[in-house]
């Protein structure tokens, strides 16, 4: 891997160029000129949405695109399988409102803001189980195998009144694979370079009398060489690369017609190389990530009439990571129930929710620097939600109360109304309060402060969407300010000379998200700009590795029996500090894949990311992959 920071360094401040915001800006209008009538739709998808198409994360139960006012976006199966090699944050990265940074390659840490909040402030679920880390705070997305998952939904915006703790800039919500139809086989190989090598196999499908019973499970392995994970300094000049292991598992059973049970489960291992500080040439050594995370969780559906239904469910996950040979290792053990009660009376729609979480954190000592902490906190919550949608009015509050064992309670609520104003057309608006609790981590540990307040929000939002057809346009504007900001910094209670965990900062995250997607001569196009101010409000500073200016544009068609796609992605400058004296130059890369059916059941699918081999970084100092190449073969019975 060569070194790429020189060139990174001599970026423009700004590489949005105007020629793809007039791209942009011609998508719009186009899409505007469009007039189909048809019901309107609300997602922002990296393609059209399909007017069959529901959404379970904006209220946590089932309801189509058309009712929601909620800024929504979907990736299916087929988007996720065209992404080739990469990892979950960078299939996320793709989408309006979305950036993300990495250490280094695949395998190494990475973070995702949603319209450039704090990677803490996004609650993250897989098939229902919520997945945290109360050491660092927020997923671990180097931890989630994309391999295993099928449906990815994002949900942008404040949503504590529906989920509680943490839900200050959004909620993602991932699901593993779900079976449907007669038995499904799978078996799917891929070569990259760089060593890249993955393998997967899986079989999903229905059982039983009149399909009673369906079900999936997937089993998956990939490693890879890597490159050097850092581009200057003295560090390891070895290749960082990794190797992961994953499957997962799903079941659902219709006792009858009025009650359904089910059962998910997903597991994943990862290996990585990273470069750790303090590296000694004369005595080399390799440094290494360990993850390991659990997903477990179980739910009964009942239908008691024809306006009533509950669900009732369990889930617990489990996070570890850990690092060789310098000693360090946390475990983070969420555990849930939720008991939801659901009313649909004509064009109403009430519901009401019962919900506990469990946190545990364990860092045990493991050297002489070093306190152990093992700590646990529980959250009682009551929830309520009233929807109405009927013509051209839609309407959607939510109250919601959290009790903490630690803190005390803490009350949410959001309300939002969207109008029809002409075929085809919406217009929204919303407000809502959000708020995260301080992790174990920063309240108990040896930098901690126990009488730590939780951080809040509070968000507006303005937004104008189109939907007909193959073609959709929307346009969100937002504020988001938070109080309360927890920093680490220097003073403090805790009596440490490296600082300690306070209560110092106010941020604010505002901005306008574009997007659209249109049909023009057998091409699809898609794309969104996100024009945002992440500061703090305090010193005026630009939020670190958060860019004023991202976008994304791409192009898929049908040519002769083969599926080709071409992408960008563009970023403007950001600074890698918050005294924004340290700048990461801007960069735009090119991504391209093309999929042809080869025989009656195997398909071929080849993917190049950064085609141009664009010197970058997302994190200071830590390099990317440089030009990605990927060519993949599946088997799957028709």
């Amino acid at each position: 891997m060569k070194n790429r920071s020189s060139r990174v360094r001599r970026a423009a401040a700004l590489c949005l160029s105007p020629a793809v915001f007039s791209a942009l800006s011609l998508l719009a209008m186009q899409v505007a000129r469009a007039q189909q009538a048809a019901p309107i739709q609300v997602a922002q998808n990296l393609r059209a949405p399909q007017l069959e198409e529901t959404v379970v994360t904006a209220t946590r139960t089932e309801q189509p695109l058309s009712d929601l006012v909620a800024d929504v976006s979907i990736v299916d199966r087929e988007t996720i399988e065209s992404s080739g090699a990469t990892g979950i944050a960078d299939v996320l990265a793709r989408l309006p409102g979305v950036e993300m940074t990495r250490n280094g390659g695949l395998g190494n840490a990475a973070s995702v803001y949603l319209r450039g909040a704090e990677q803490r402030f996004t609650a993250v679920y897989i098939d229902g189980v919520r997945v945290d880390s109360q050491s660092t705070g927020g997923a671990l997305w180097e931890q989630i195998p994309l391999a295993q998952i099928e449906r990815i939904e994002v949900l942008r915006g404040p949503a504590a009144a529906v989920y509680g703790s943490d839900a200050i800039g959004g909620v993602i919500q991932l699901f593993t694979r779900k079976g449907e139809g007669p038995a499904a086989p799978y078996v799917g190989v891929g070569l990259g370079n760089q060593g890249t090598r993955k393998i997967e196999a899986g079989v999903s499908g229905t059982a039983g009398p009149d399909g009673a019973l369906d079900y999936a499970v997937g089993l998956a392995h990939a490693r890879s060489s890597g490159f050097d994970s850092k581009t200057s300094g003295v560090h390891n000049p070895d290749d960082d690369g990794y190797h992961s292991t994953s499957g997962s598992a799903r079941v659902d059973y219709r006792v009858n017609a009025q009650h359904k049970i089910g059962a998910s489960l997903l597991s994943s291992r990862l290996d990585s190389g990273y470069d750790a500080y303090g590296y000694l040439p004369s005595a080399p050594v390799d440094d290494r990530n360990q993850h390991r995370l659990q997903t477990v969780g179980a739910h009964w559906d009942a239908q008691w009439s024809d306006v009533y239904s509950t669900r009732v469910s369990v889930s617990d996950s489990a996070s570890r990571y850990a690092t060789t040979p310098s000693l360090y290792l946390t475990e983070t053990d969420l555990r849930g129930y939720l008991w939801q009660n659901e009313w649909r009376l004509g064009a109403h729609r009430l519901s009401a929710a019962l919900e506990r979480r469990e946190d545990h954190l364990d860092n045990p000592a493991l050297d002489a620097y070093s306190v152990g902490l093992s700590r646990g906190r529980s959250q009682d919550a009551l929830a309520l939600g009233y929807g109405y949608h009927t013509g051209a009015h839609t309407v959607q509050a939510n109250l919601r109360h959290d009790s903490d064992s630690e803190f005390g309670g803490k009350g949410t609520g959001s309300l939002s109304y969207g109008y029809a104003f002409a075929p085809s057309w919406r217009a929204t608006a919303s407000a809502g309060t959000a708020f995260r609790a301080p992790t174990l981590y920063q309240r108990f540990s040896q930098y901690g402060d126990a009488s730590l307040q939780p951080e809040t929000s509070r968000n507006v939002e303005l937004g104008l969407r189109y939907a007909s057809g193959t073609s959709a346009f929307s346009a969100v504007a937002y504020r988001n300010r938070v109080t309360n900001l927890i920093n680490f910094a220097a003073g403090g209670t805790c009596g440490q000379a490296f600082g300690c965990y306070l209560n110092t900062g106010n941020a604010e995250y505002s901005g306008i998200t574009l997007a659209g997607s249109y049909k023009l001569a057998g091409v699809q196009l898609h794309g969104s700009v996100d024009f945002q101010d992440p500061h703090d409000r305090d010193t005026g500073k630009q939020l670190a590795r958060r860019a004023k200016r991202h976008a994304t544009l791409g192009a898929d068609t049908v040519l002769s029996g083969w599926t080709l796609g071409a992408e960008m992605q563009a970023s403007g400058r950001r600074f890698d500090n918050a005294a924004n004296t340290k700048v990461l130059g801007g960069y735009t890369l090119f991504n391209l894949v093309a999929s042809t059916r080869i025989a009656r059941d195997y398909t071929l699918l080849a993917r190049i990311d950064n085609a141009a081999d664009k010197n970058y970084e997302t994190a200071g100092t830590y390099a990317t992959g440089g030009r990605q190449l990927y060519i993949g073969l599946k088997w799957e019975p028709l």
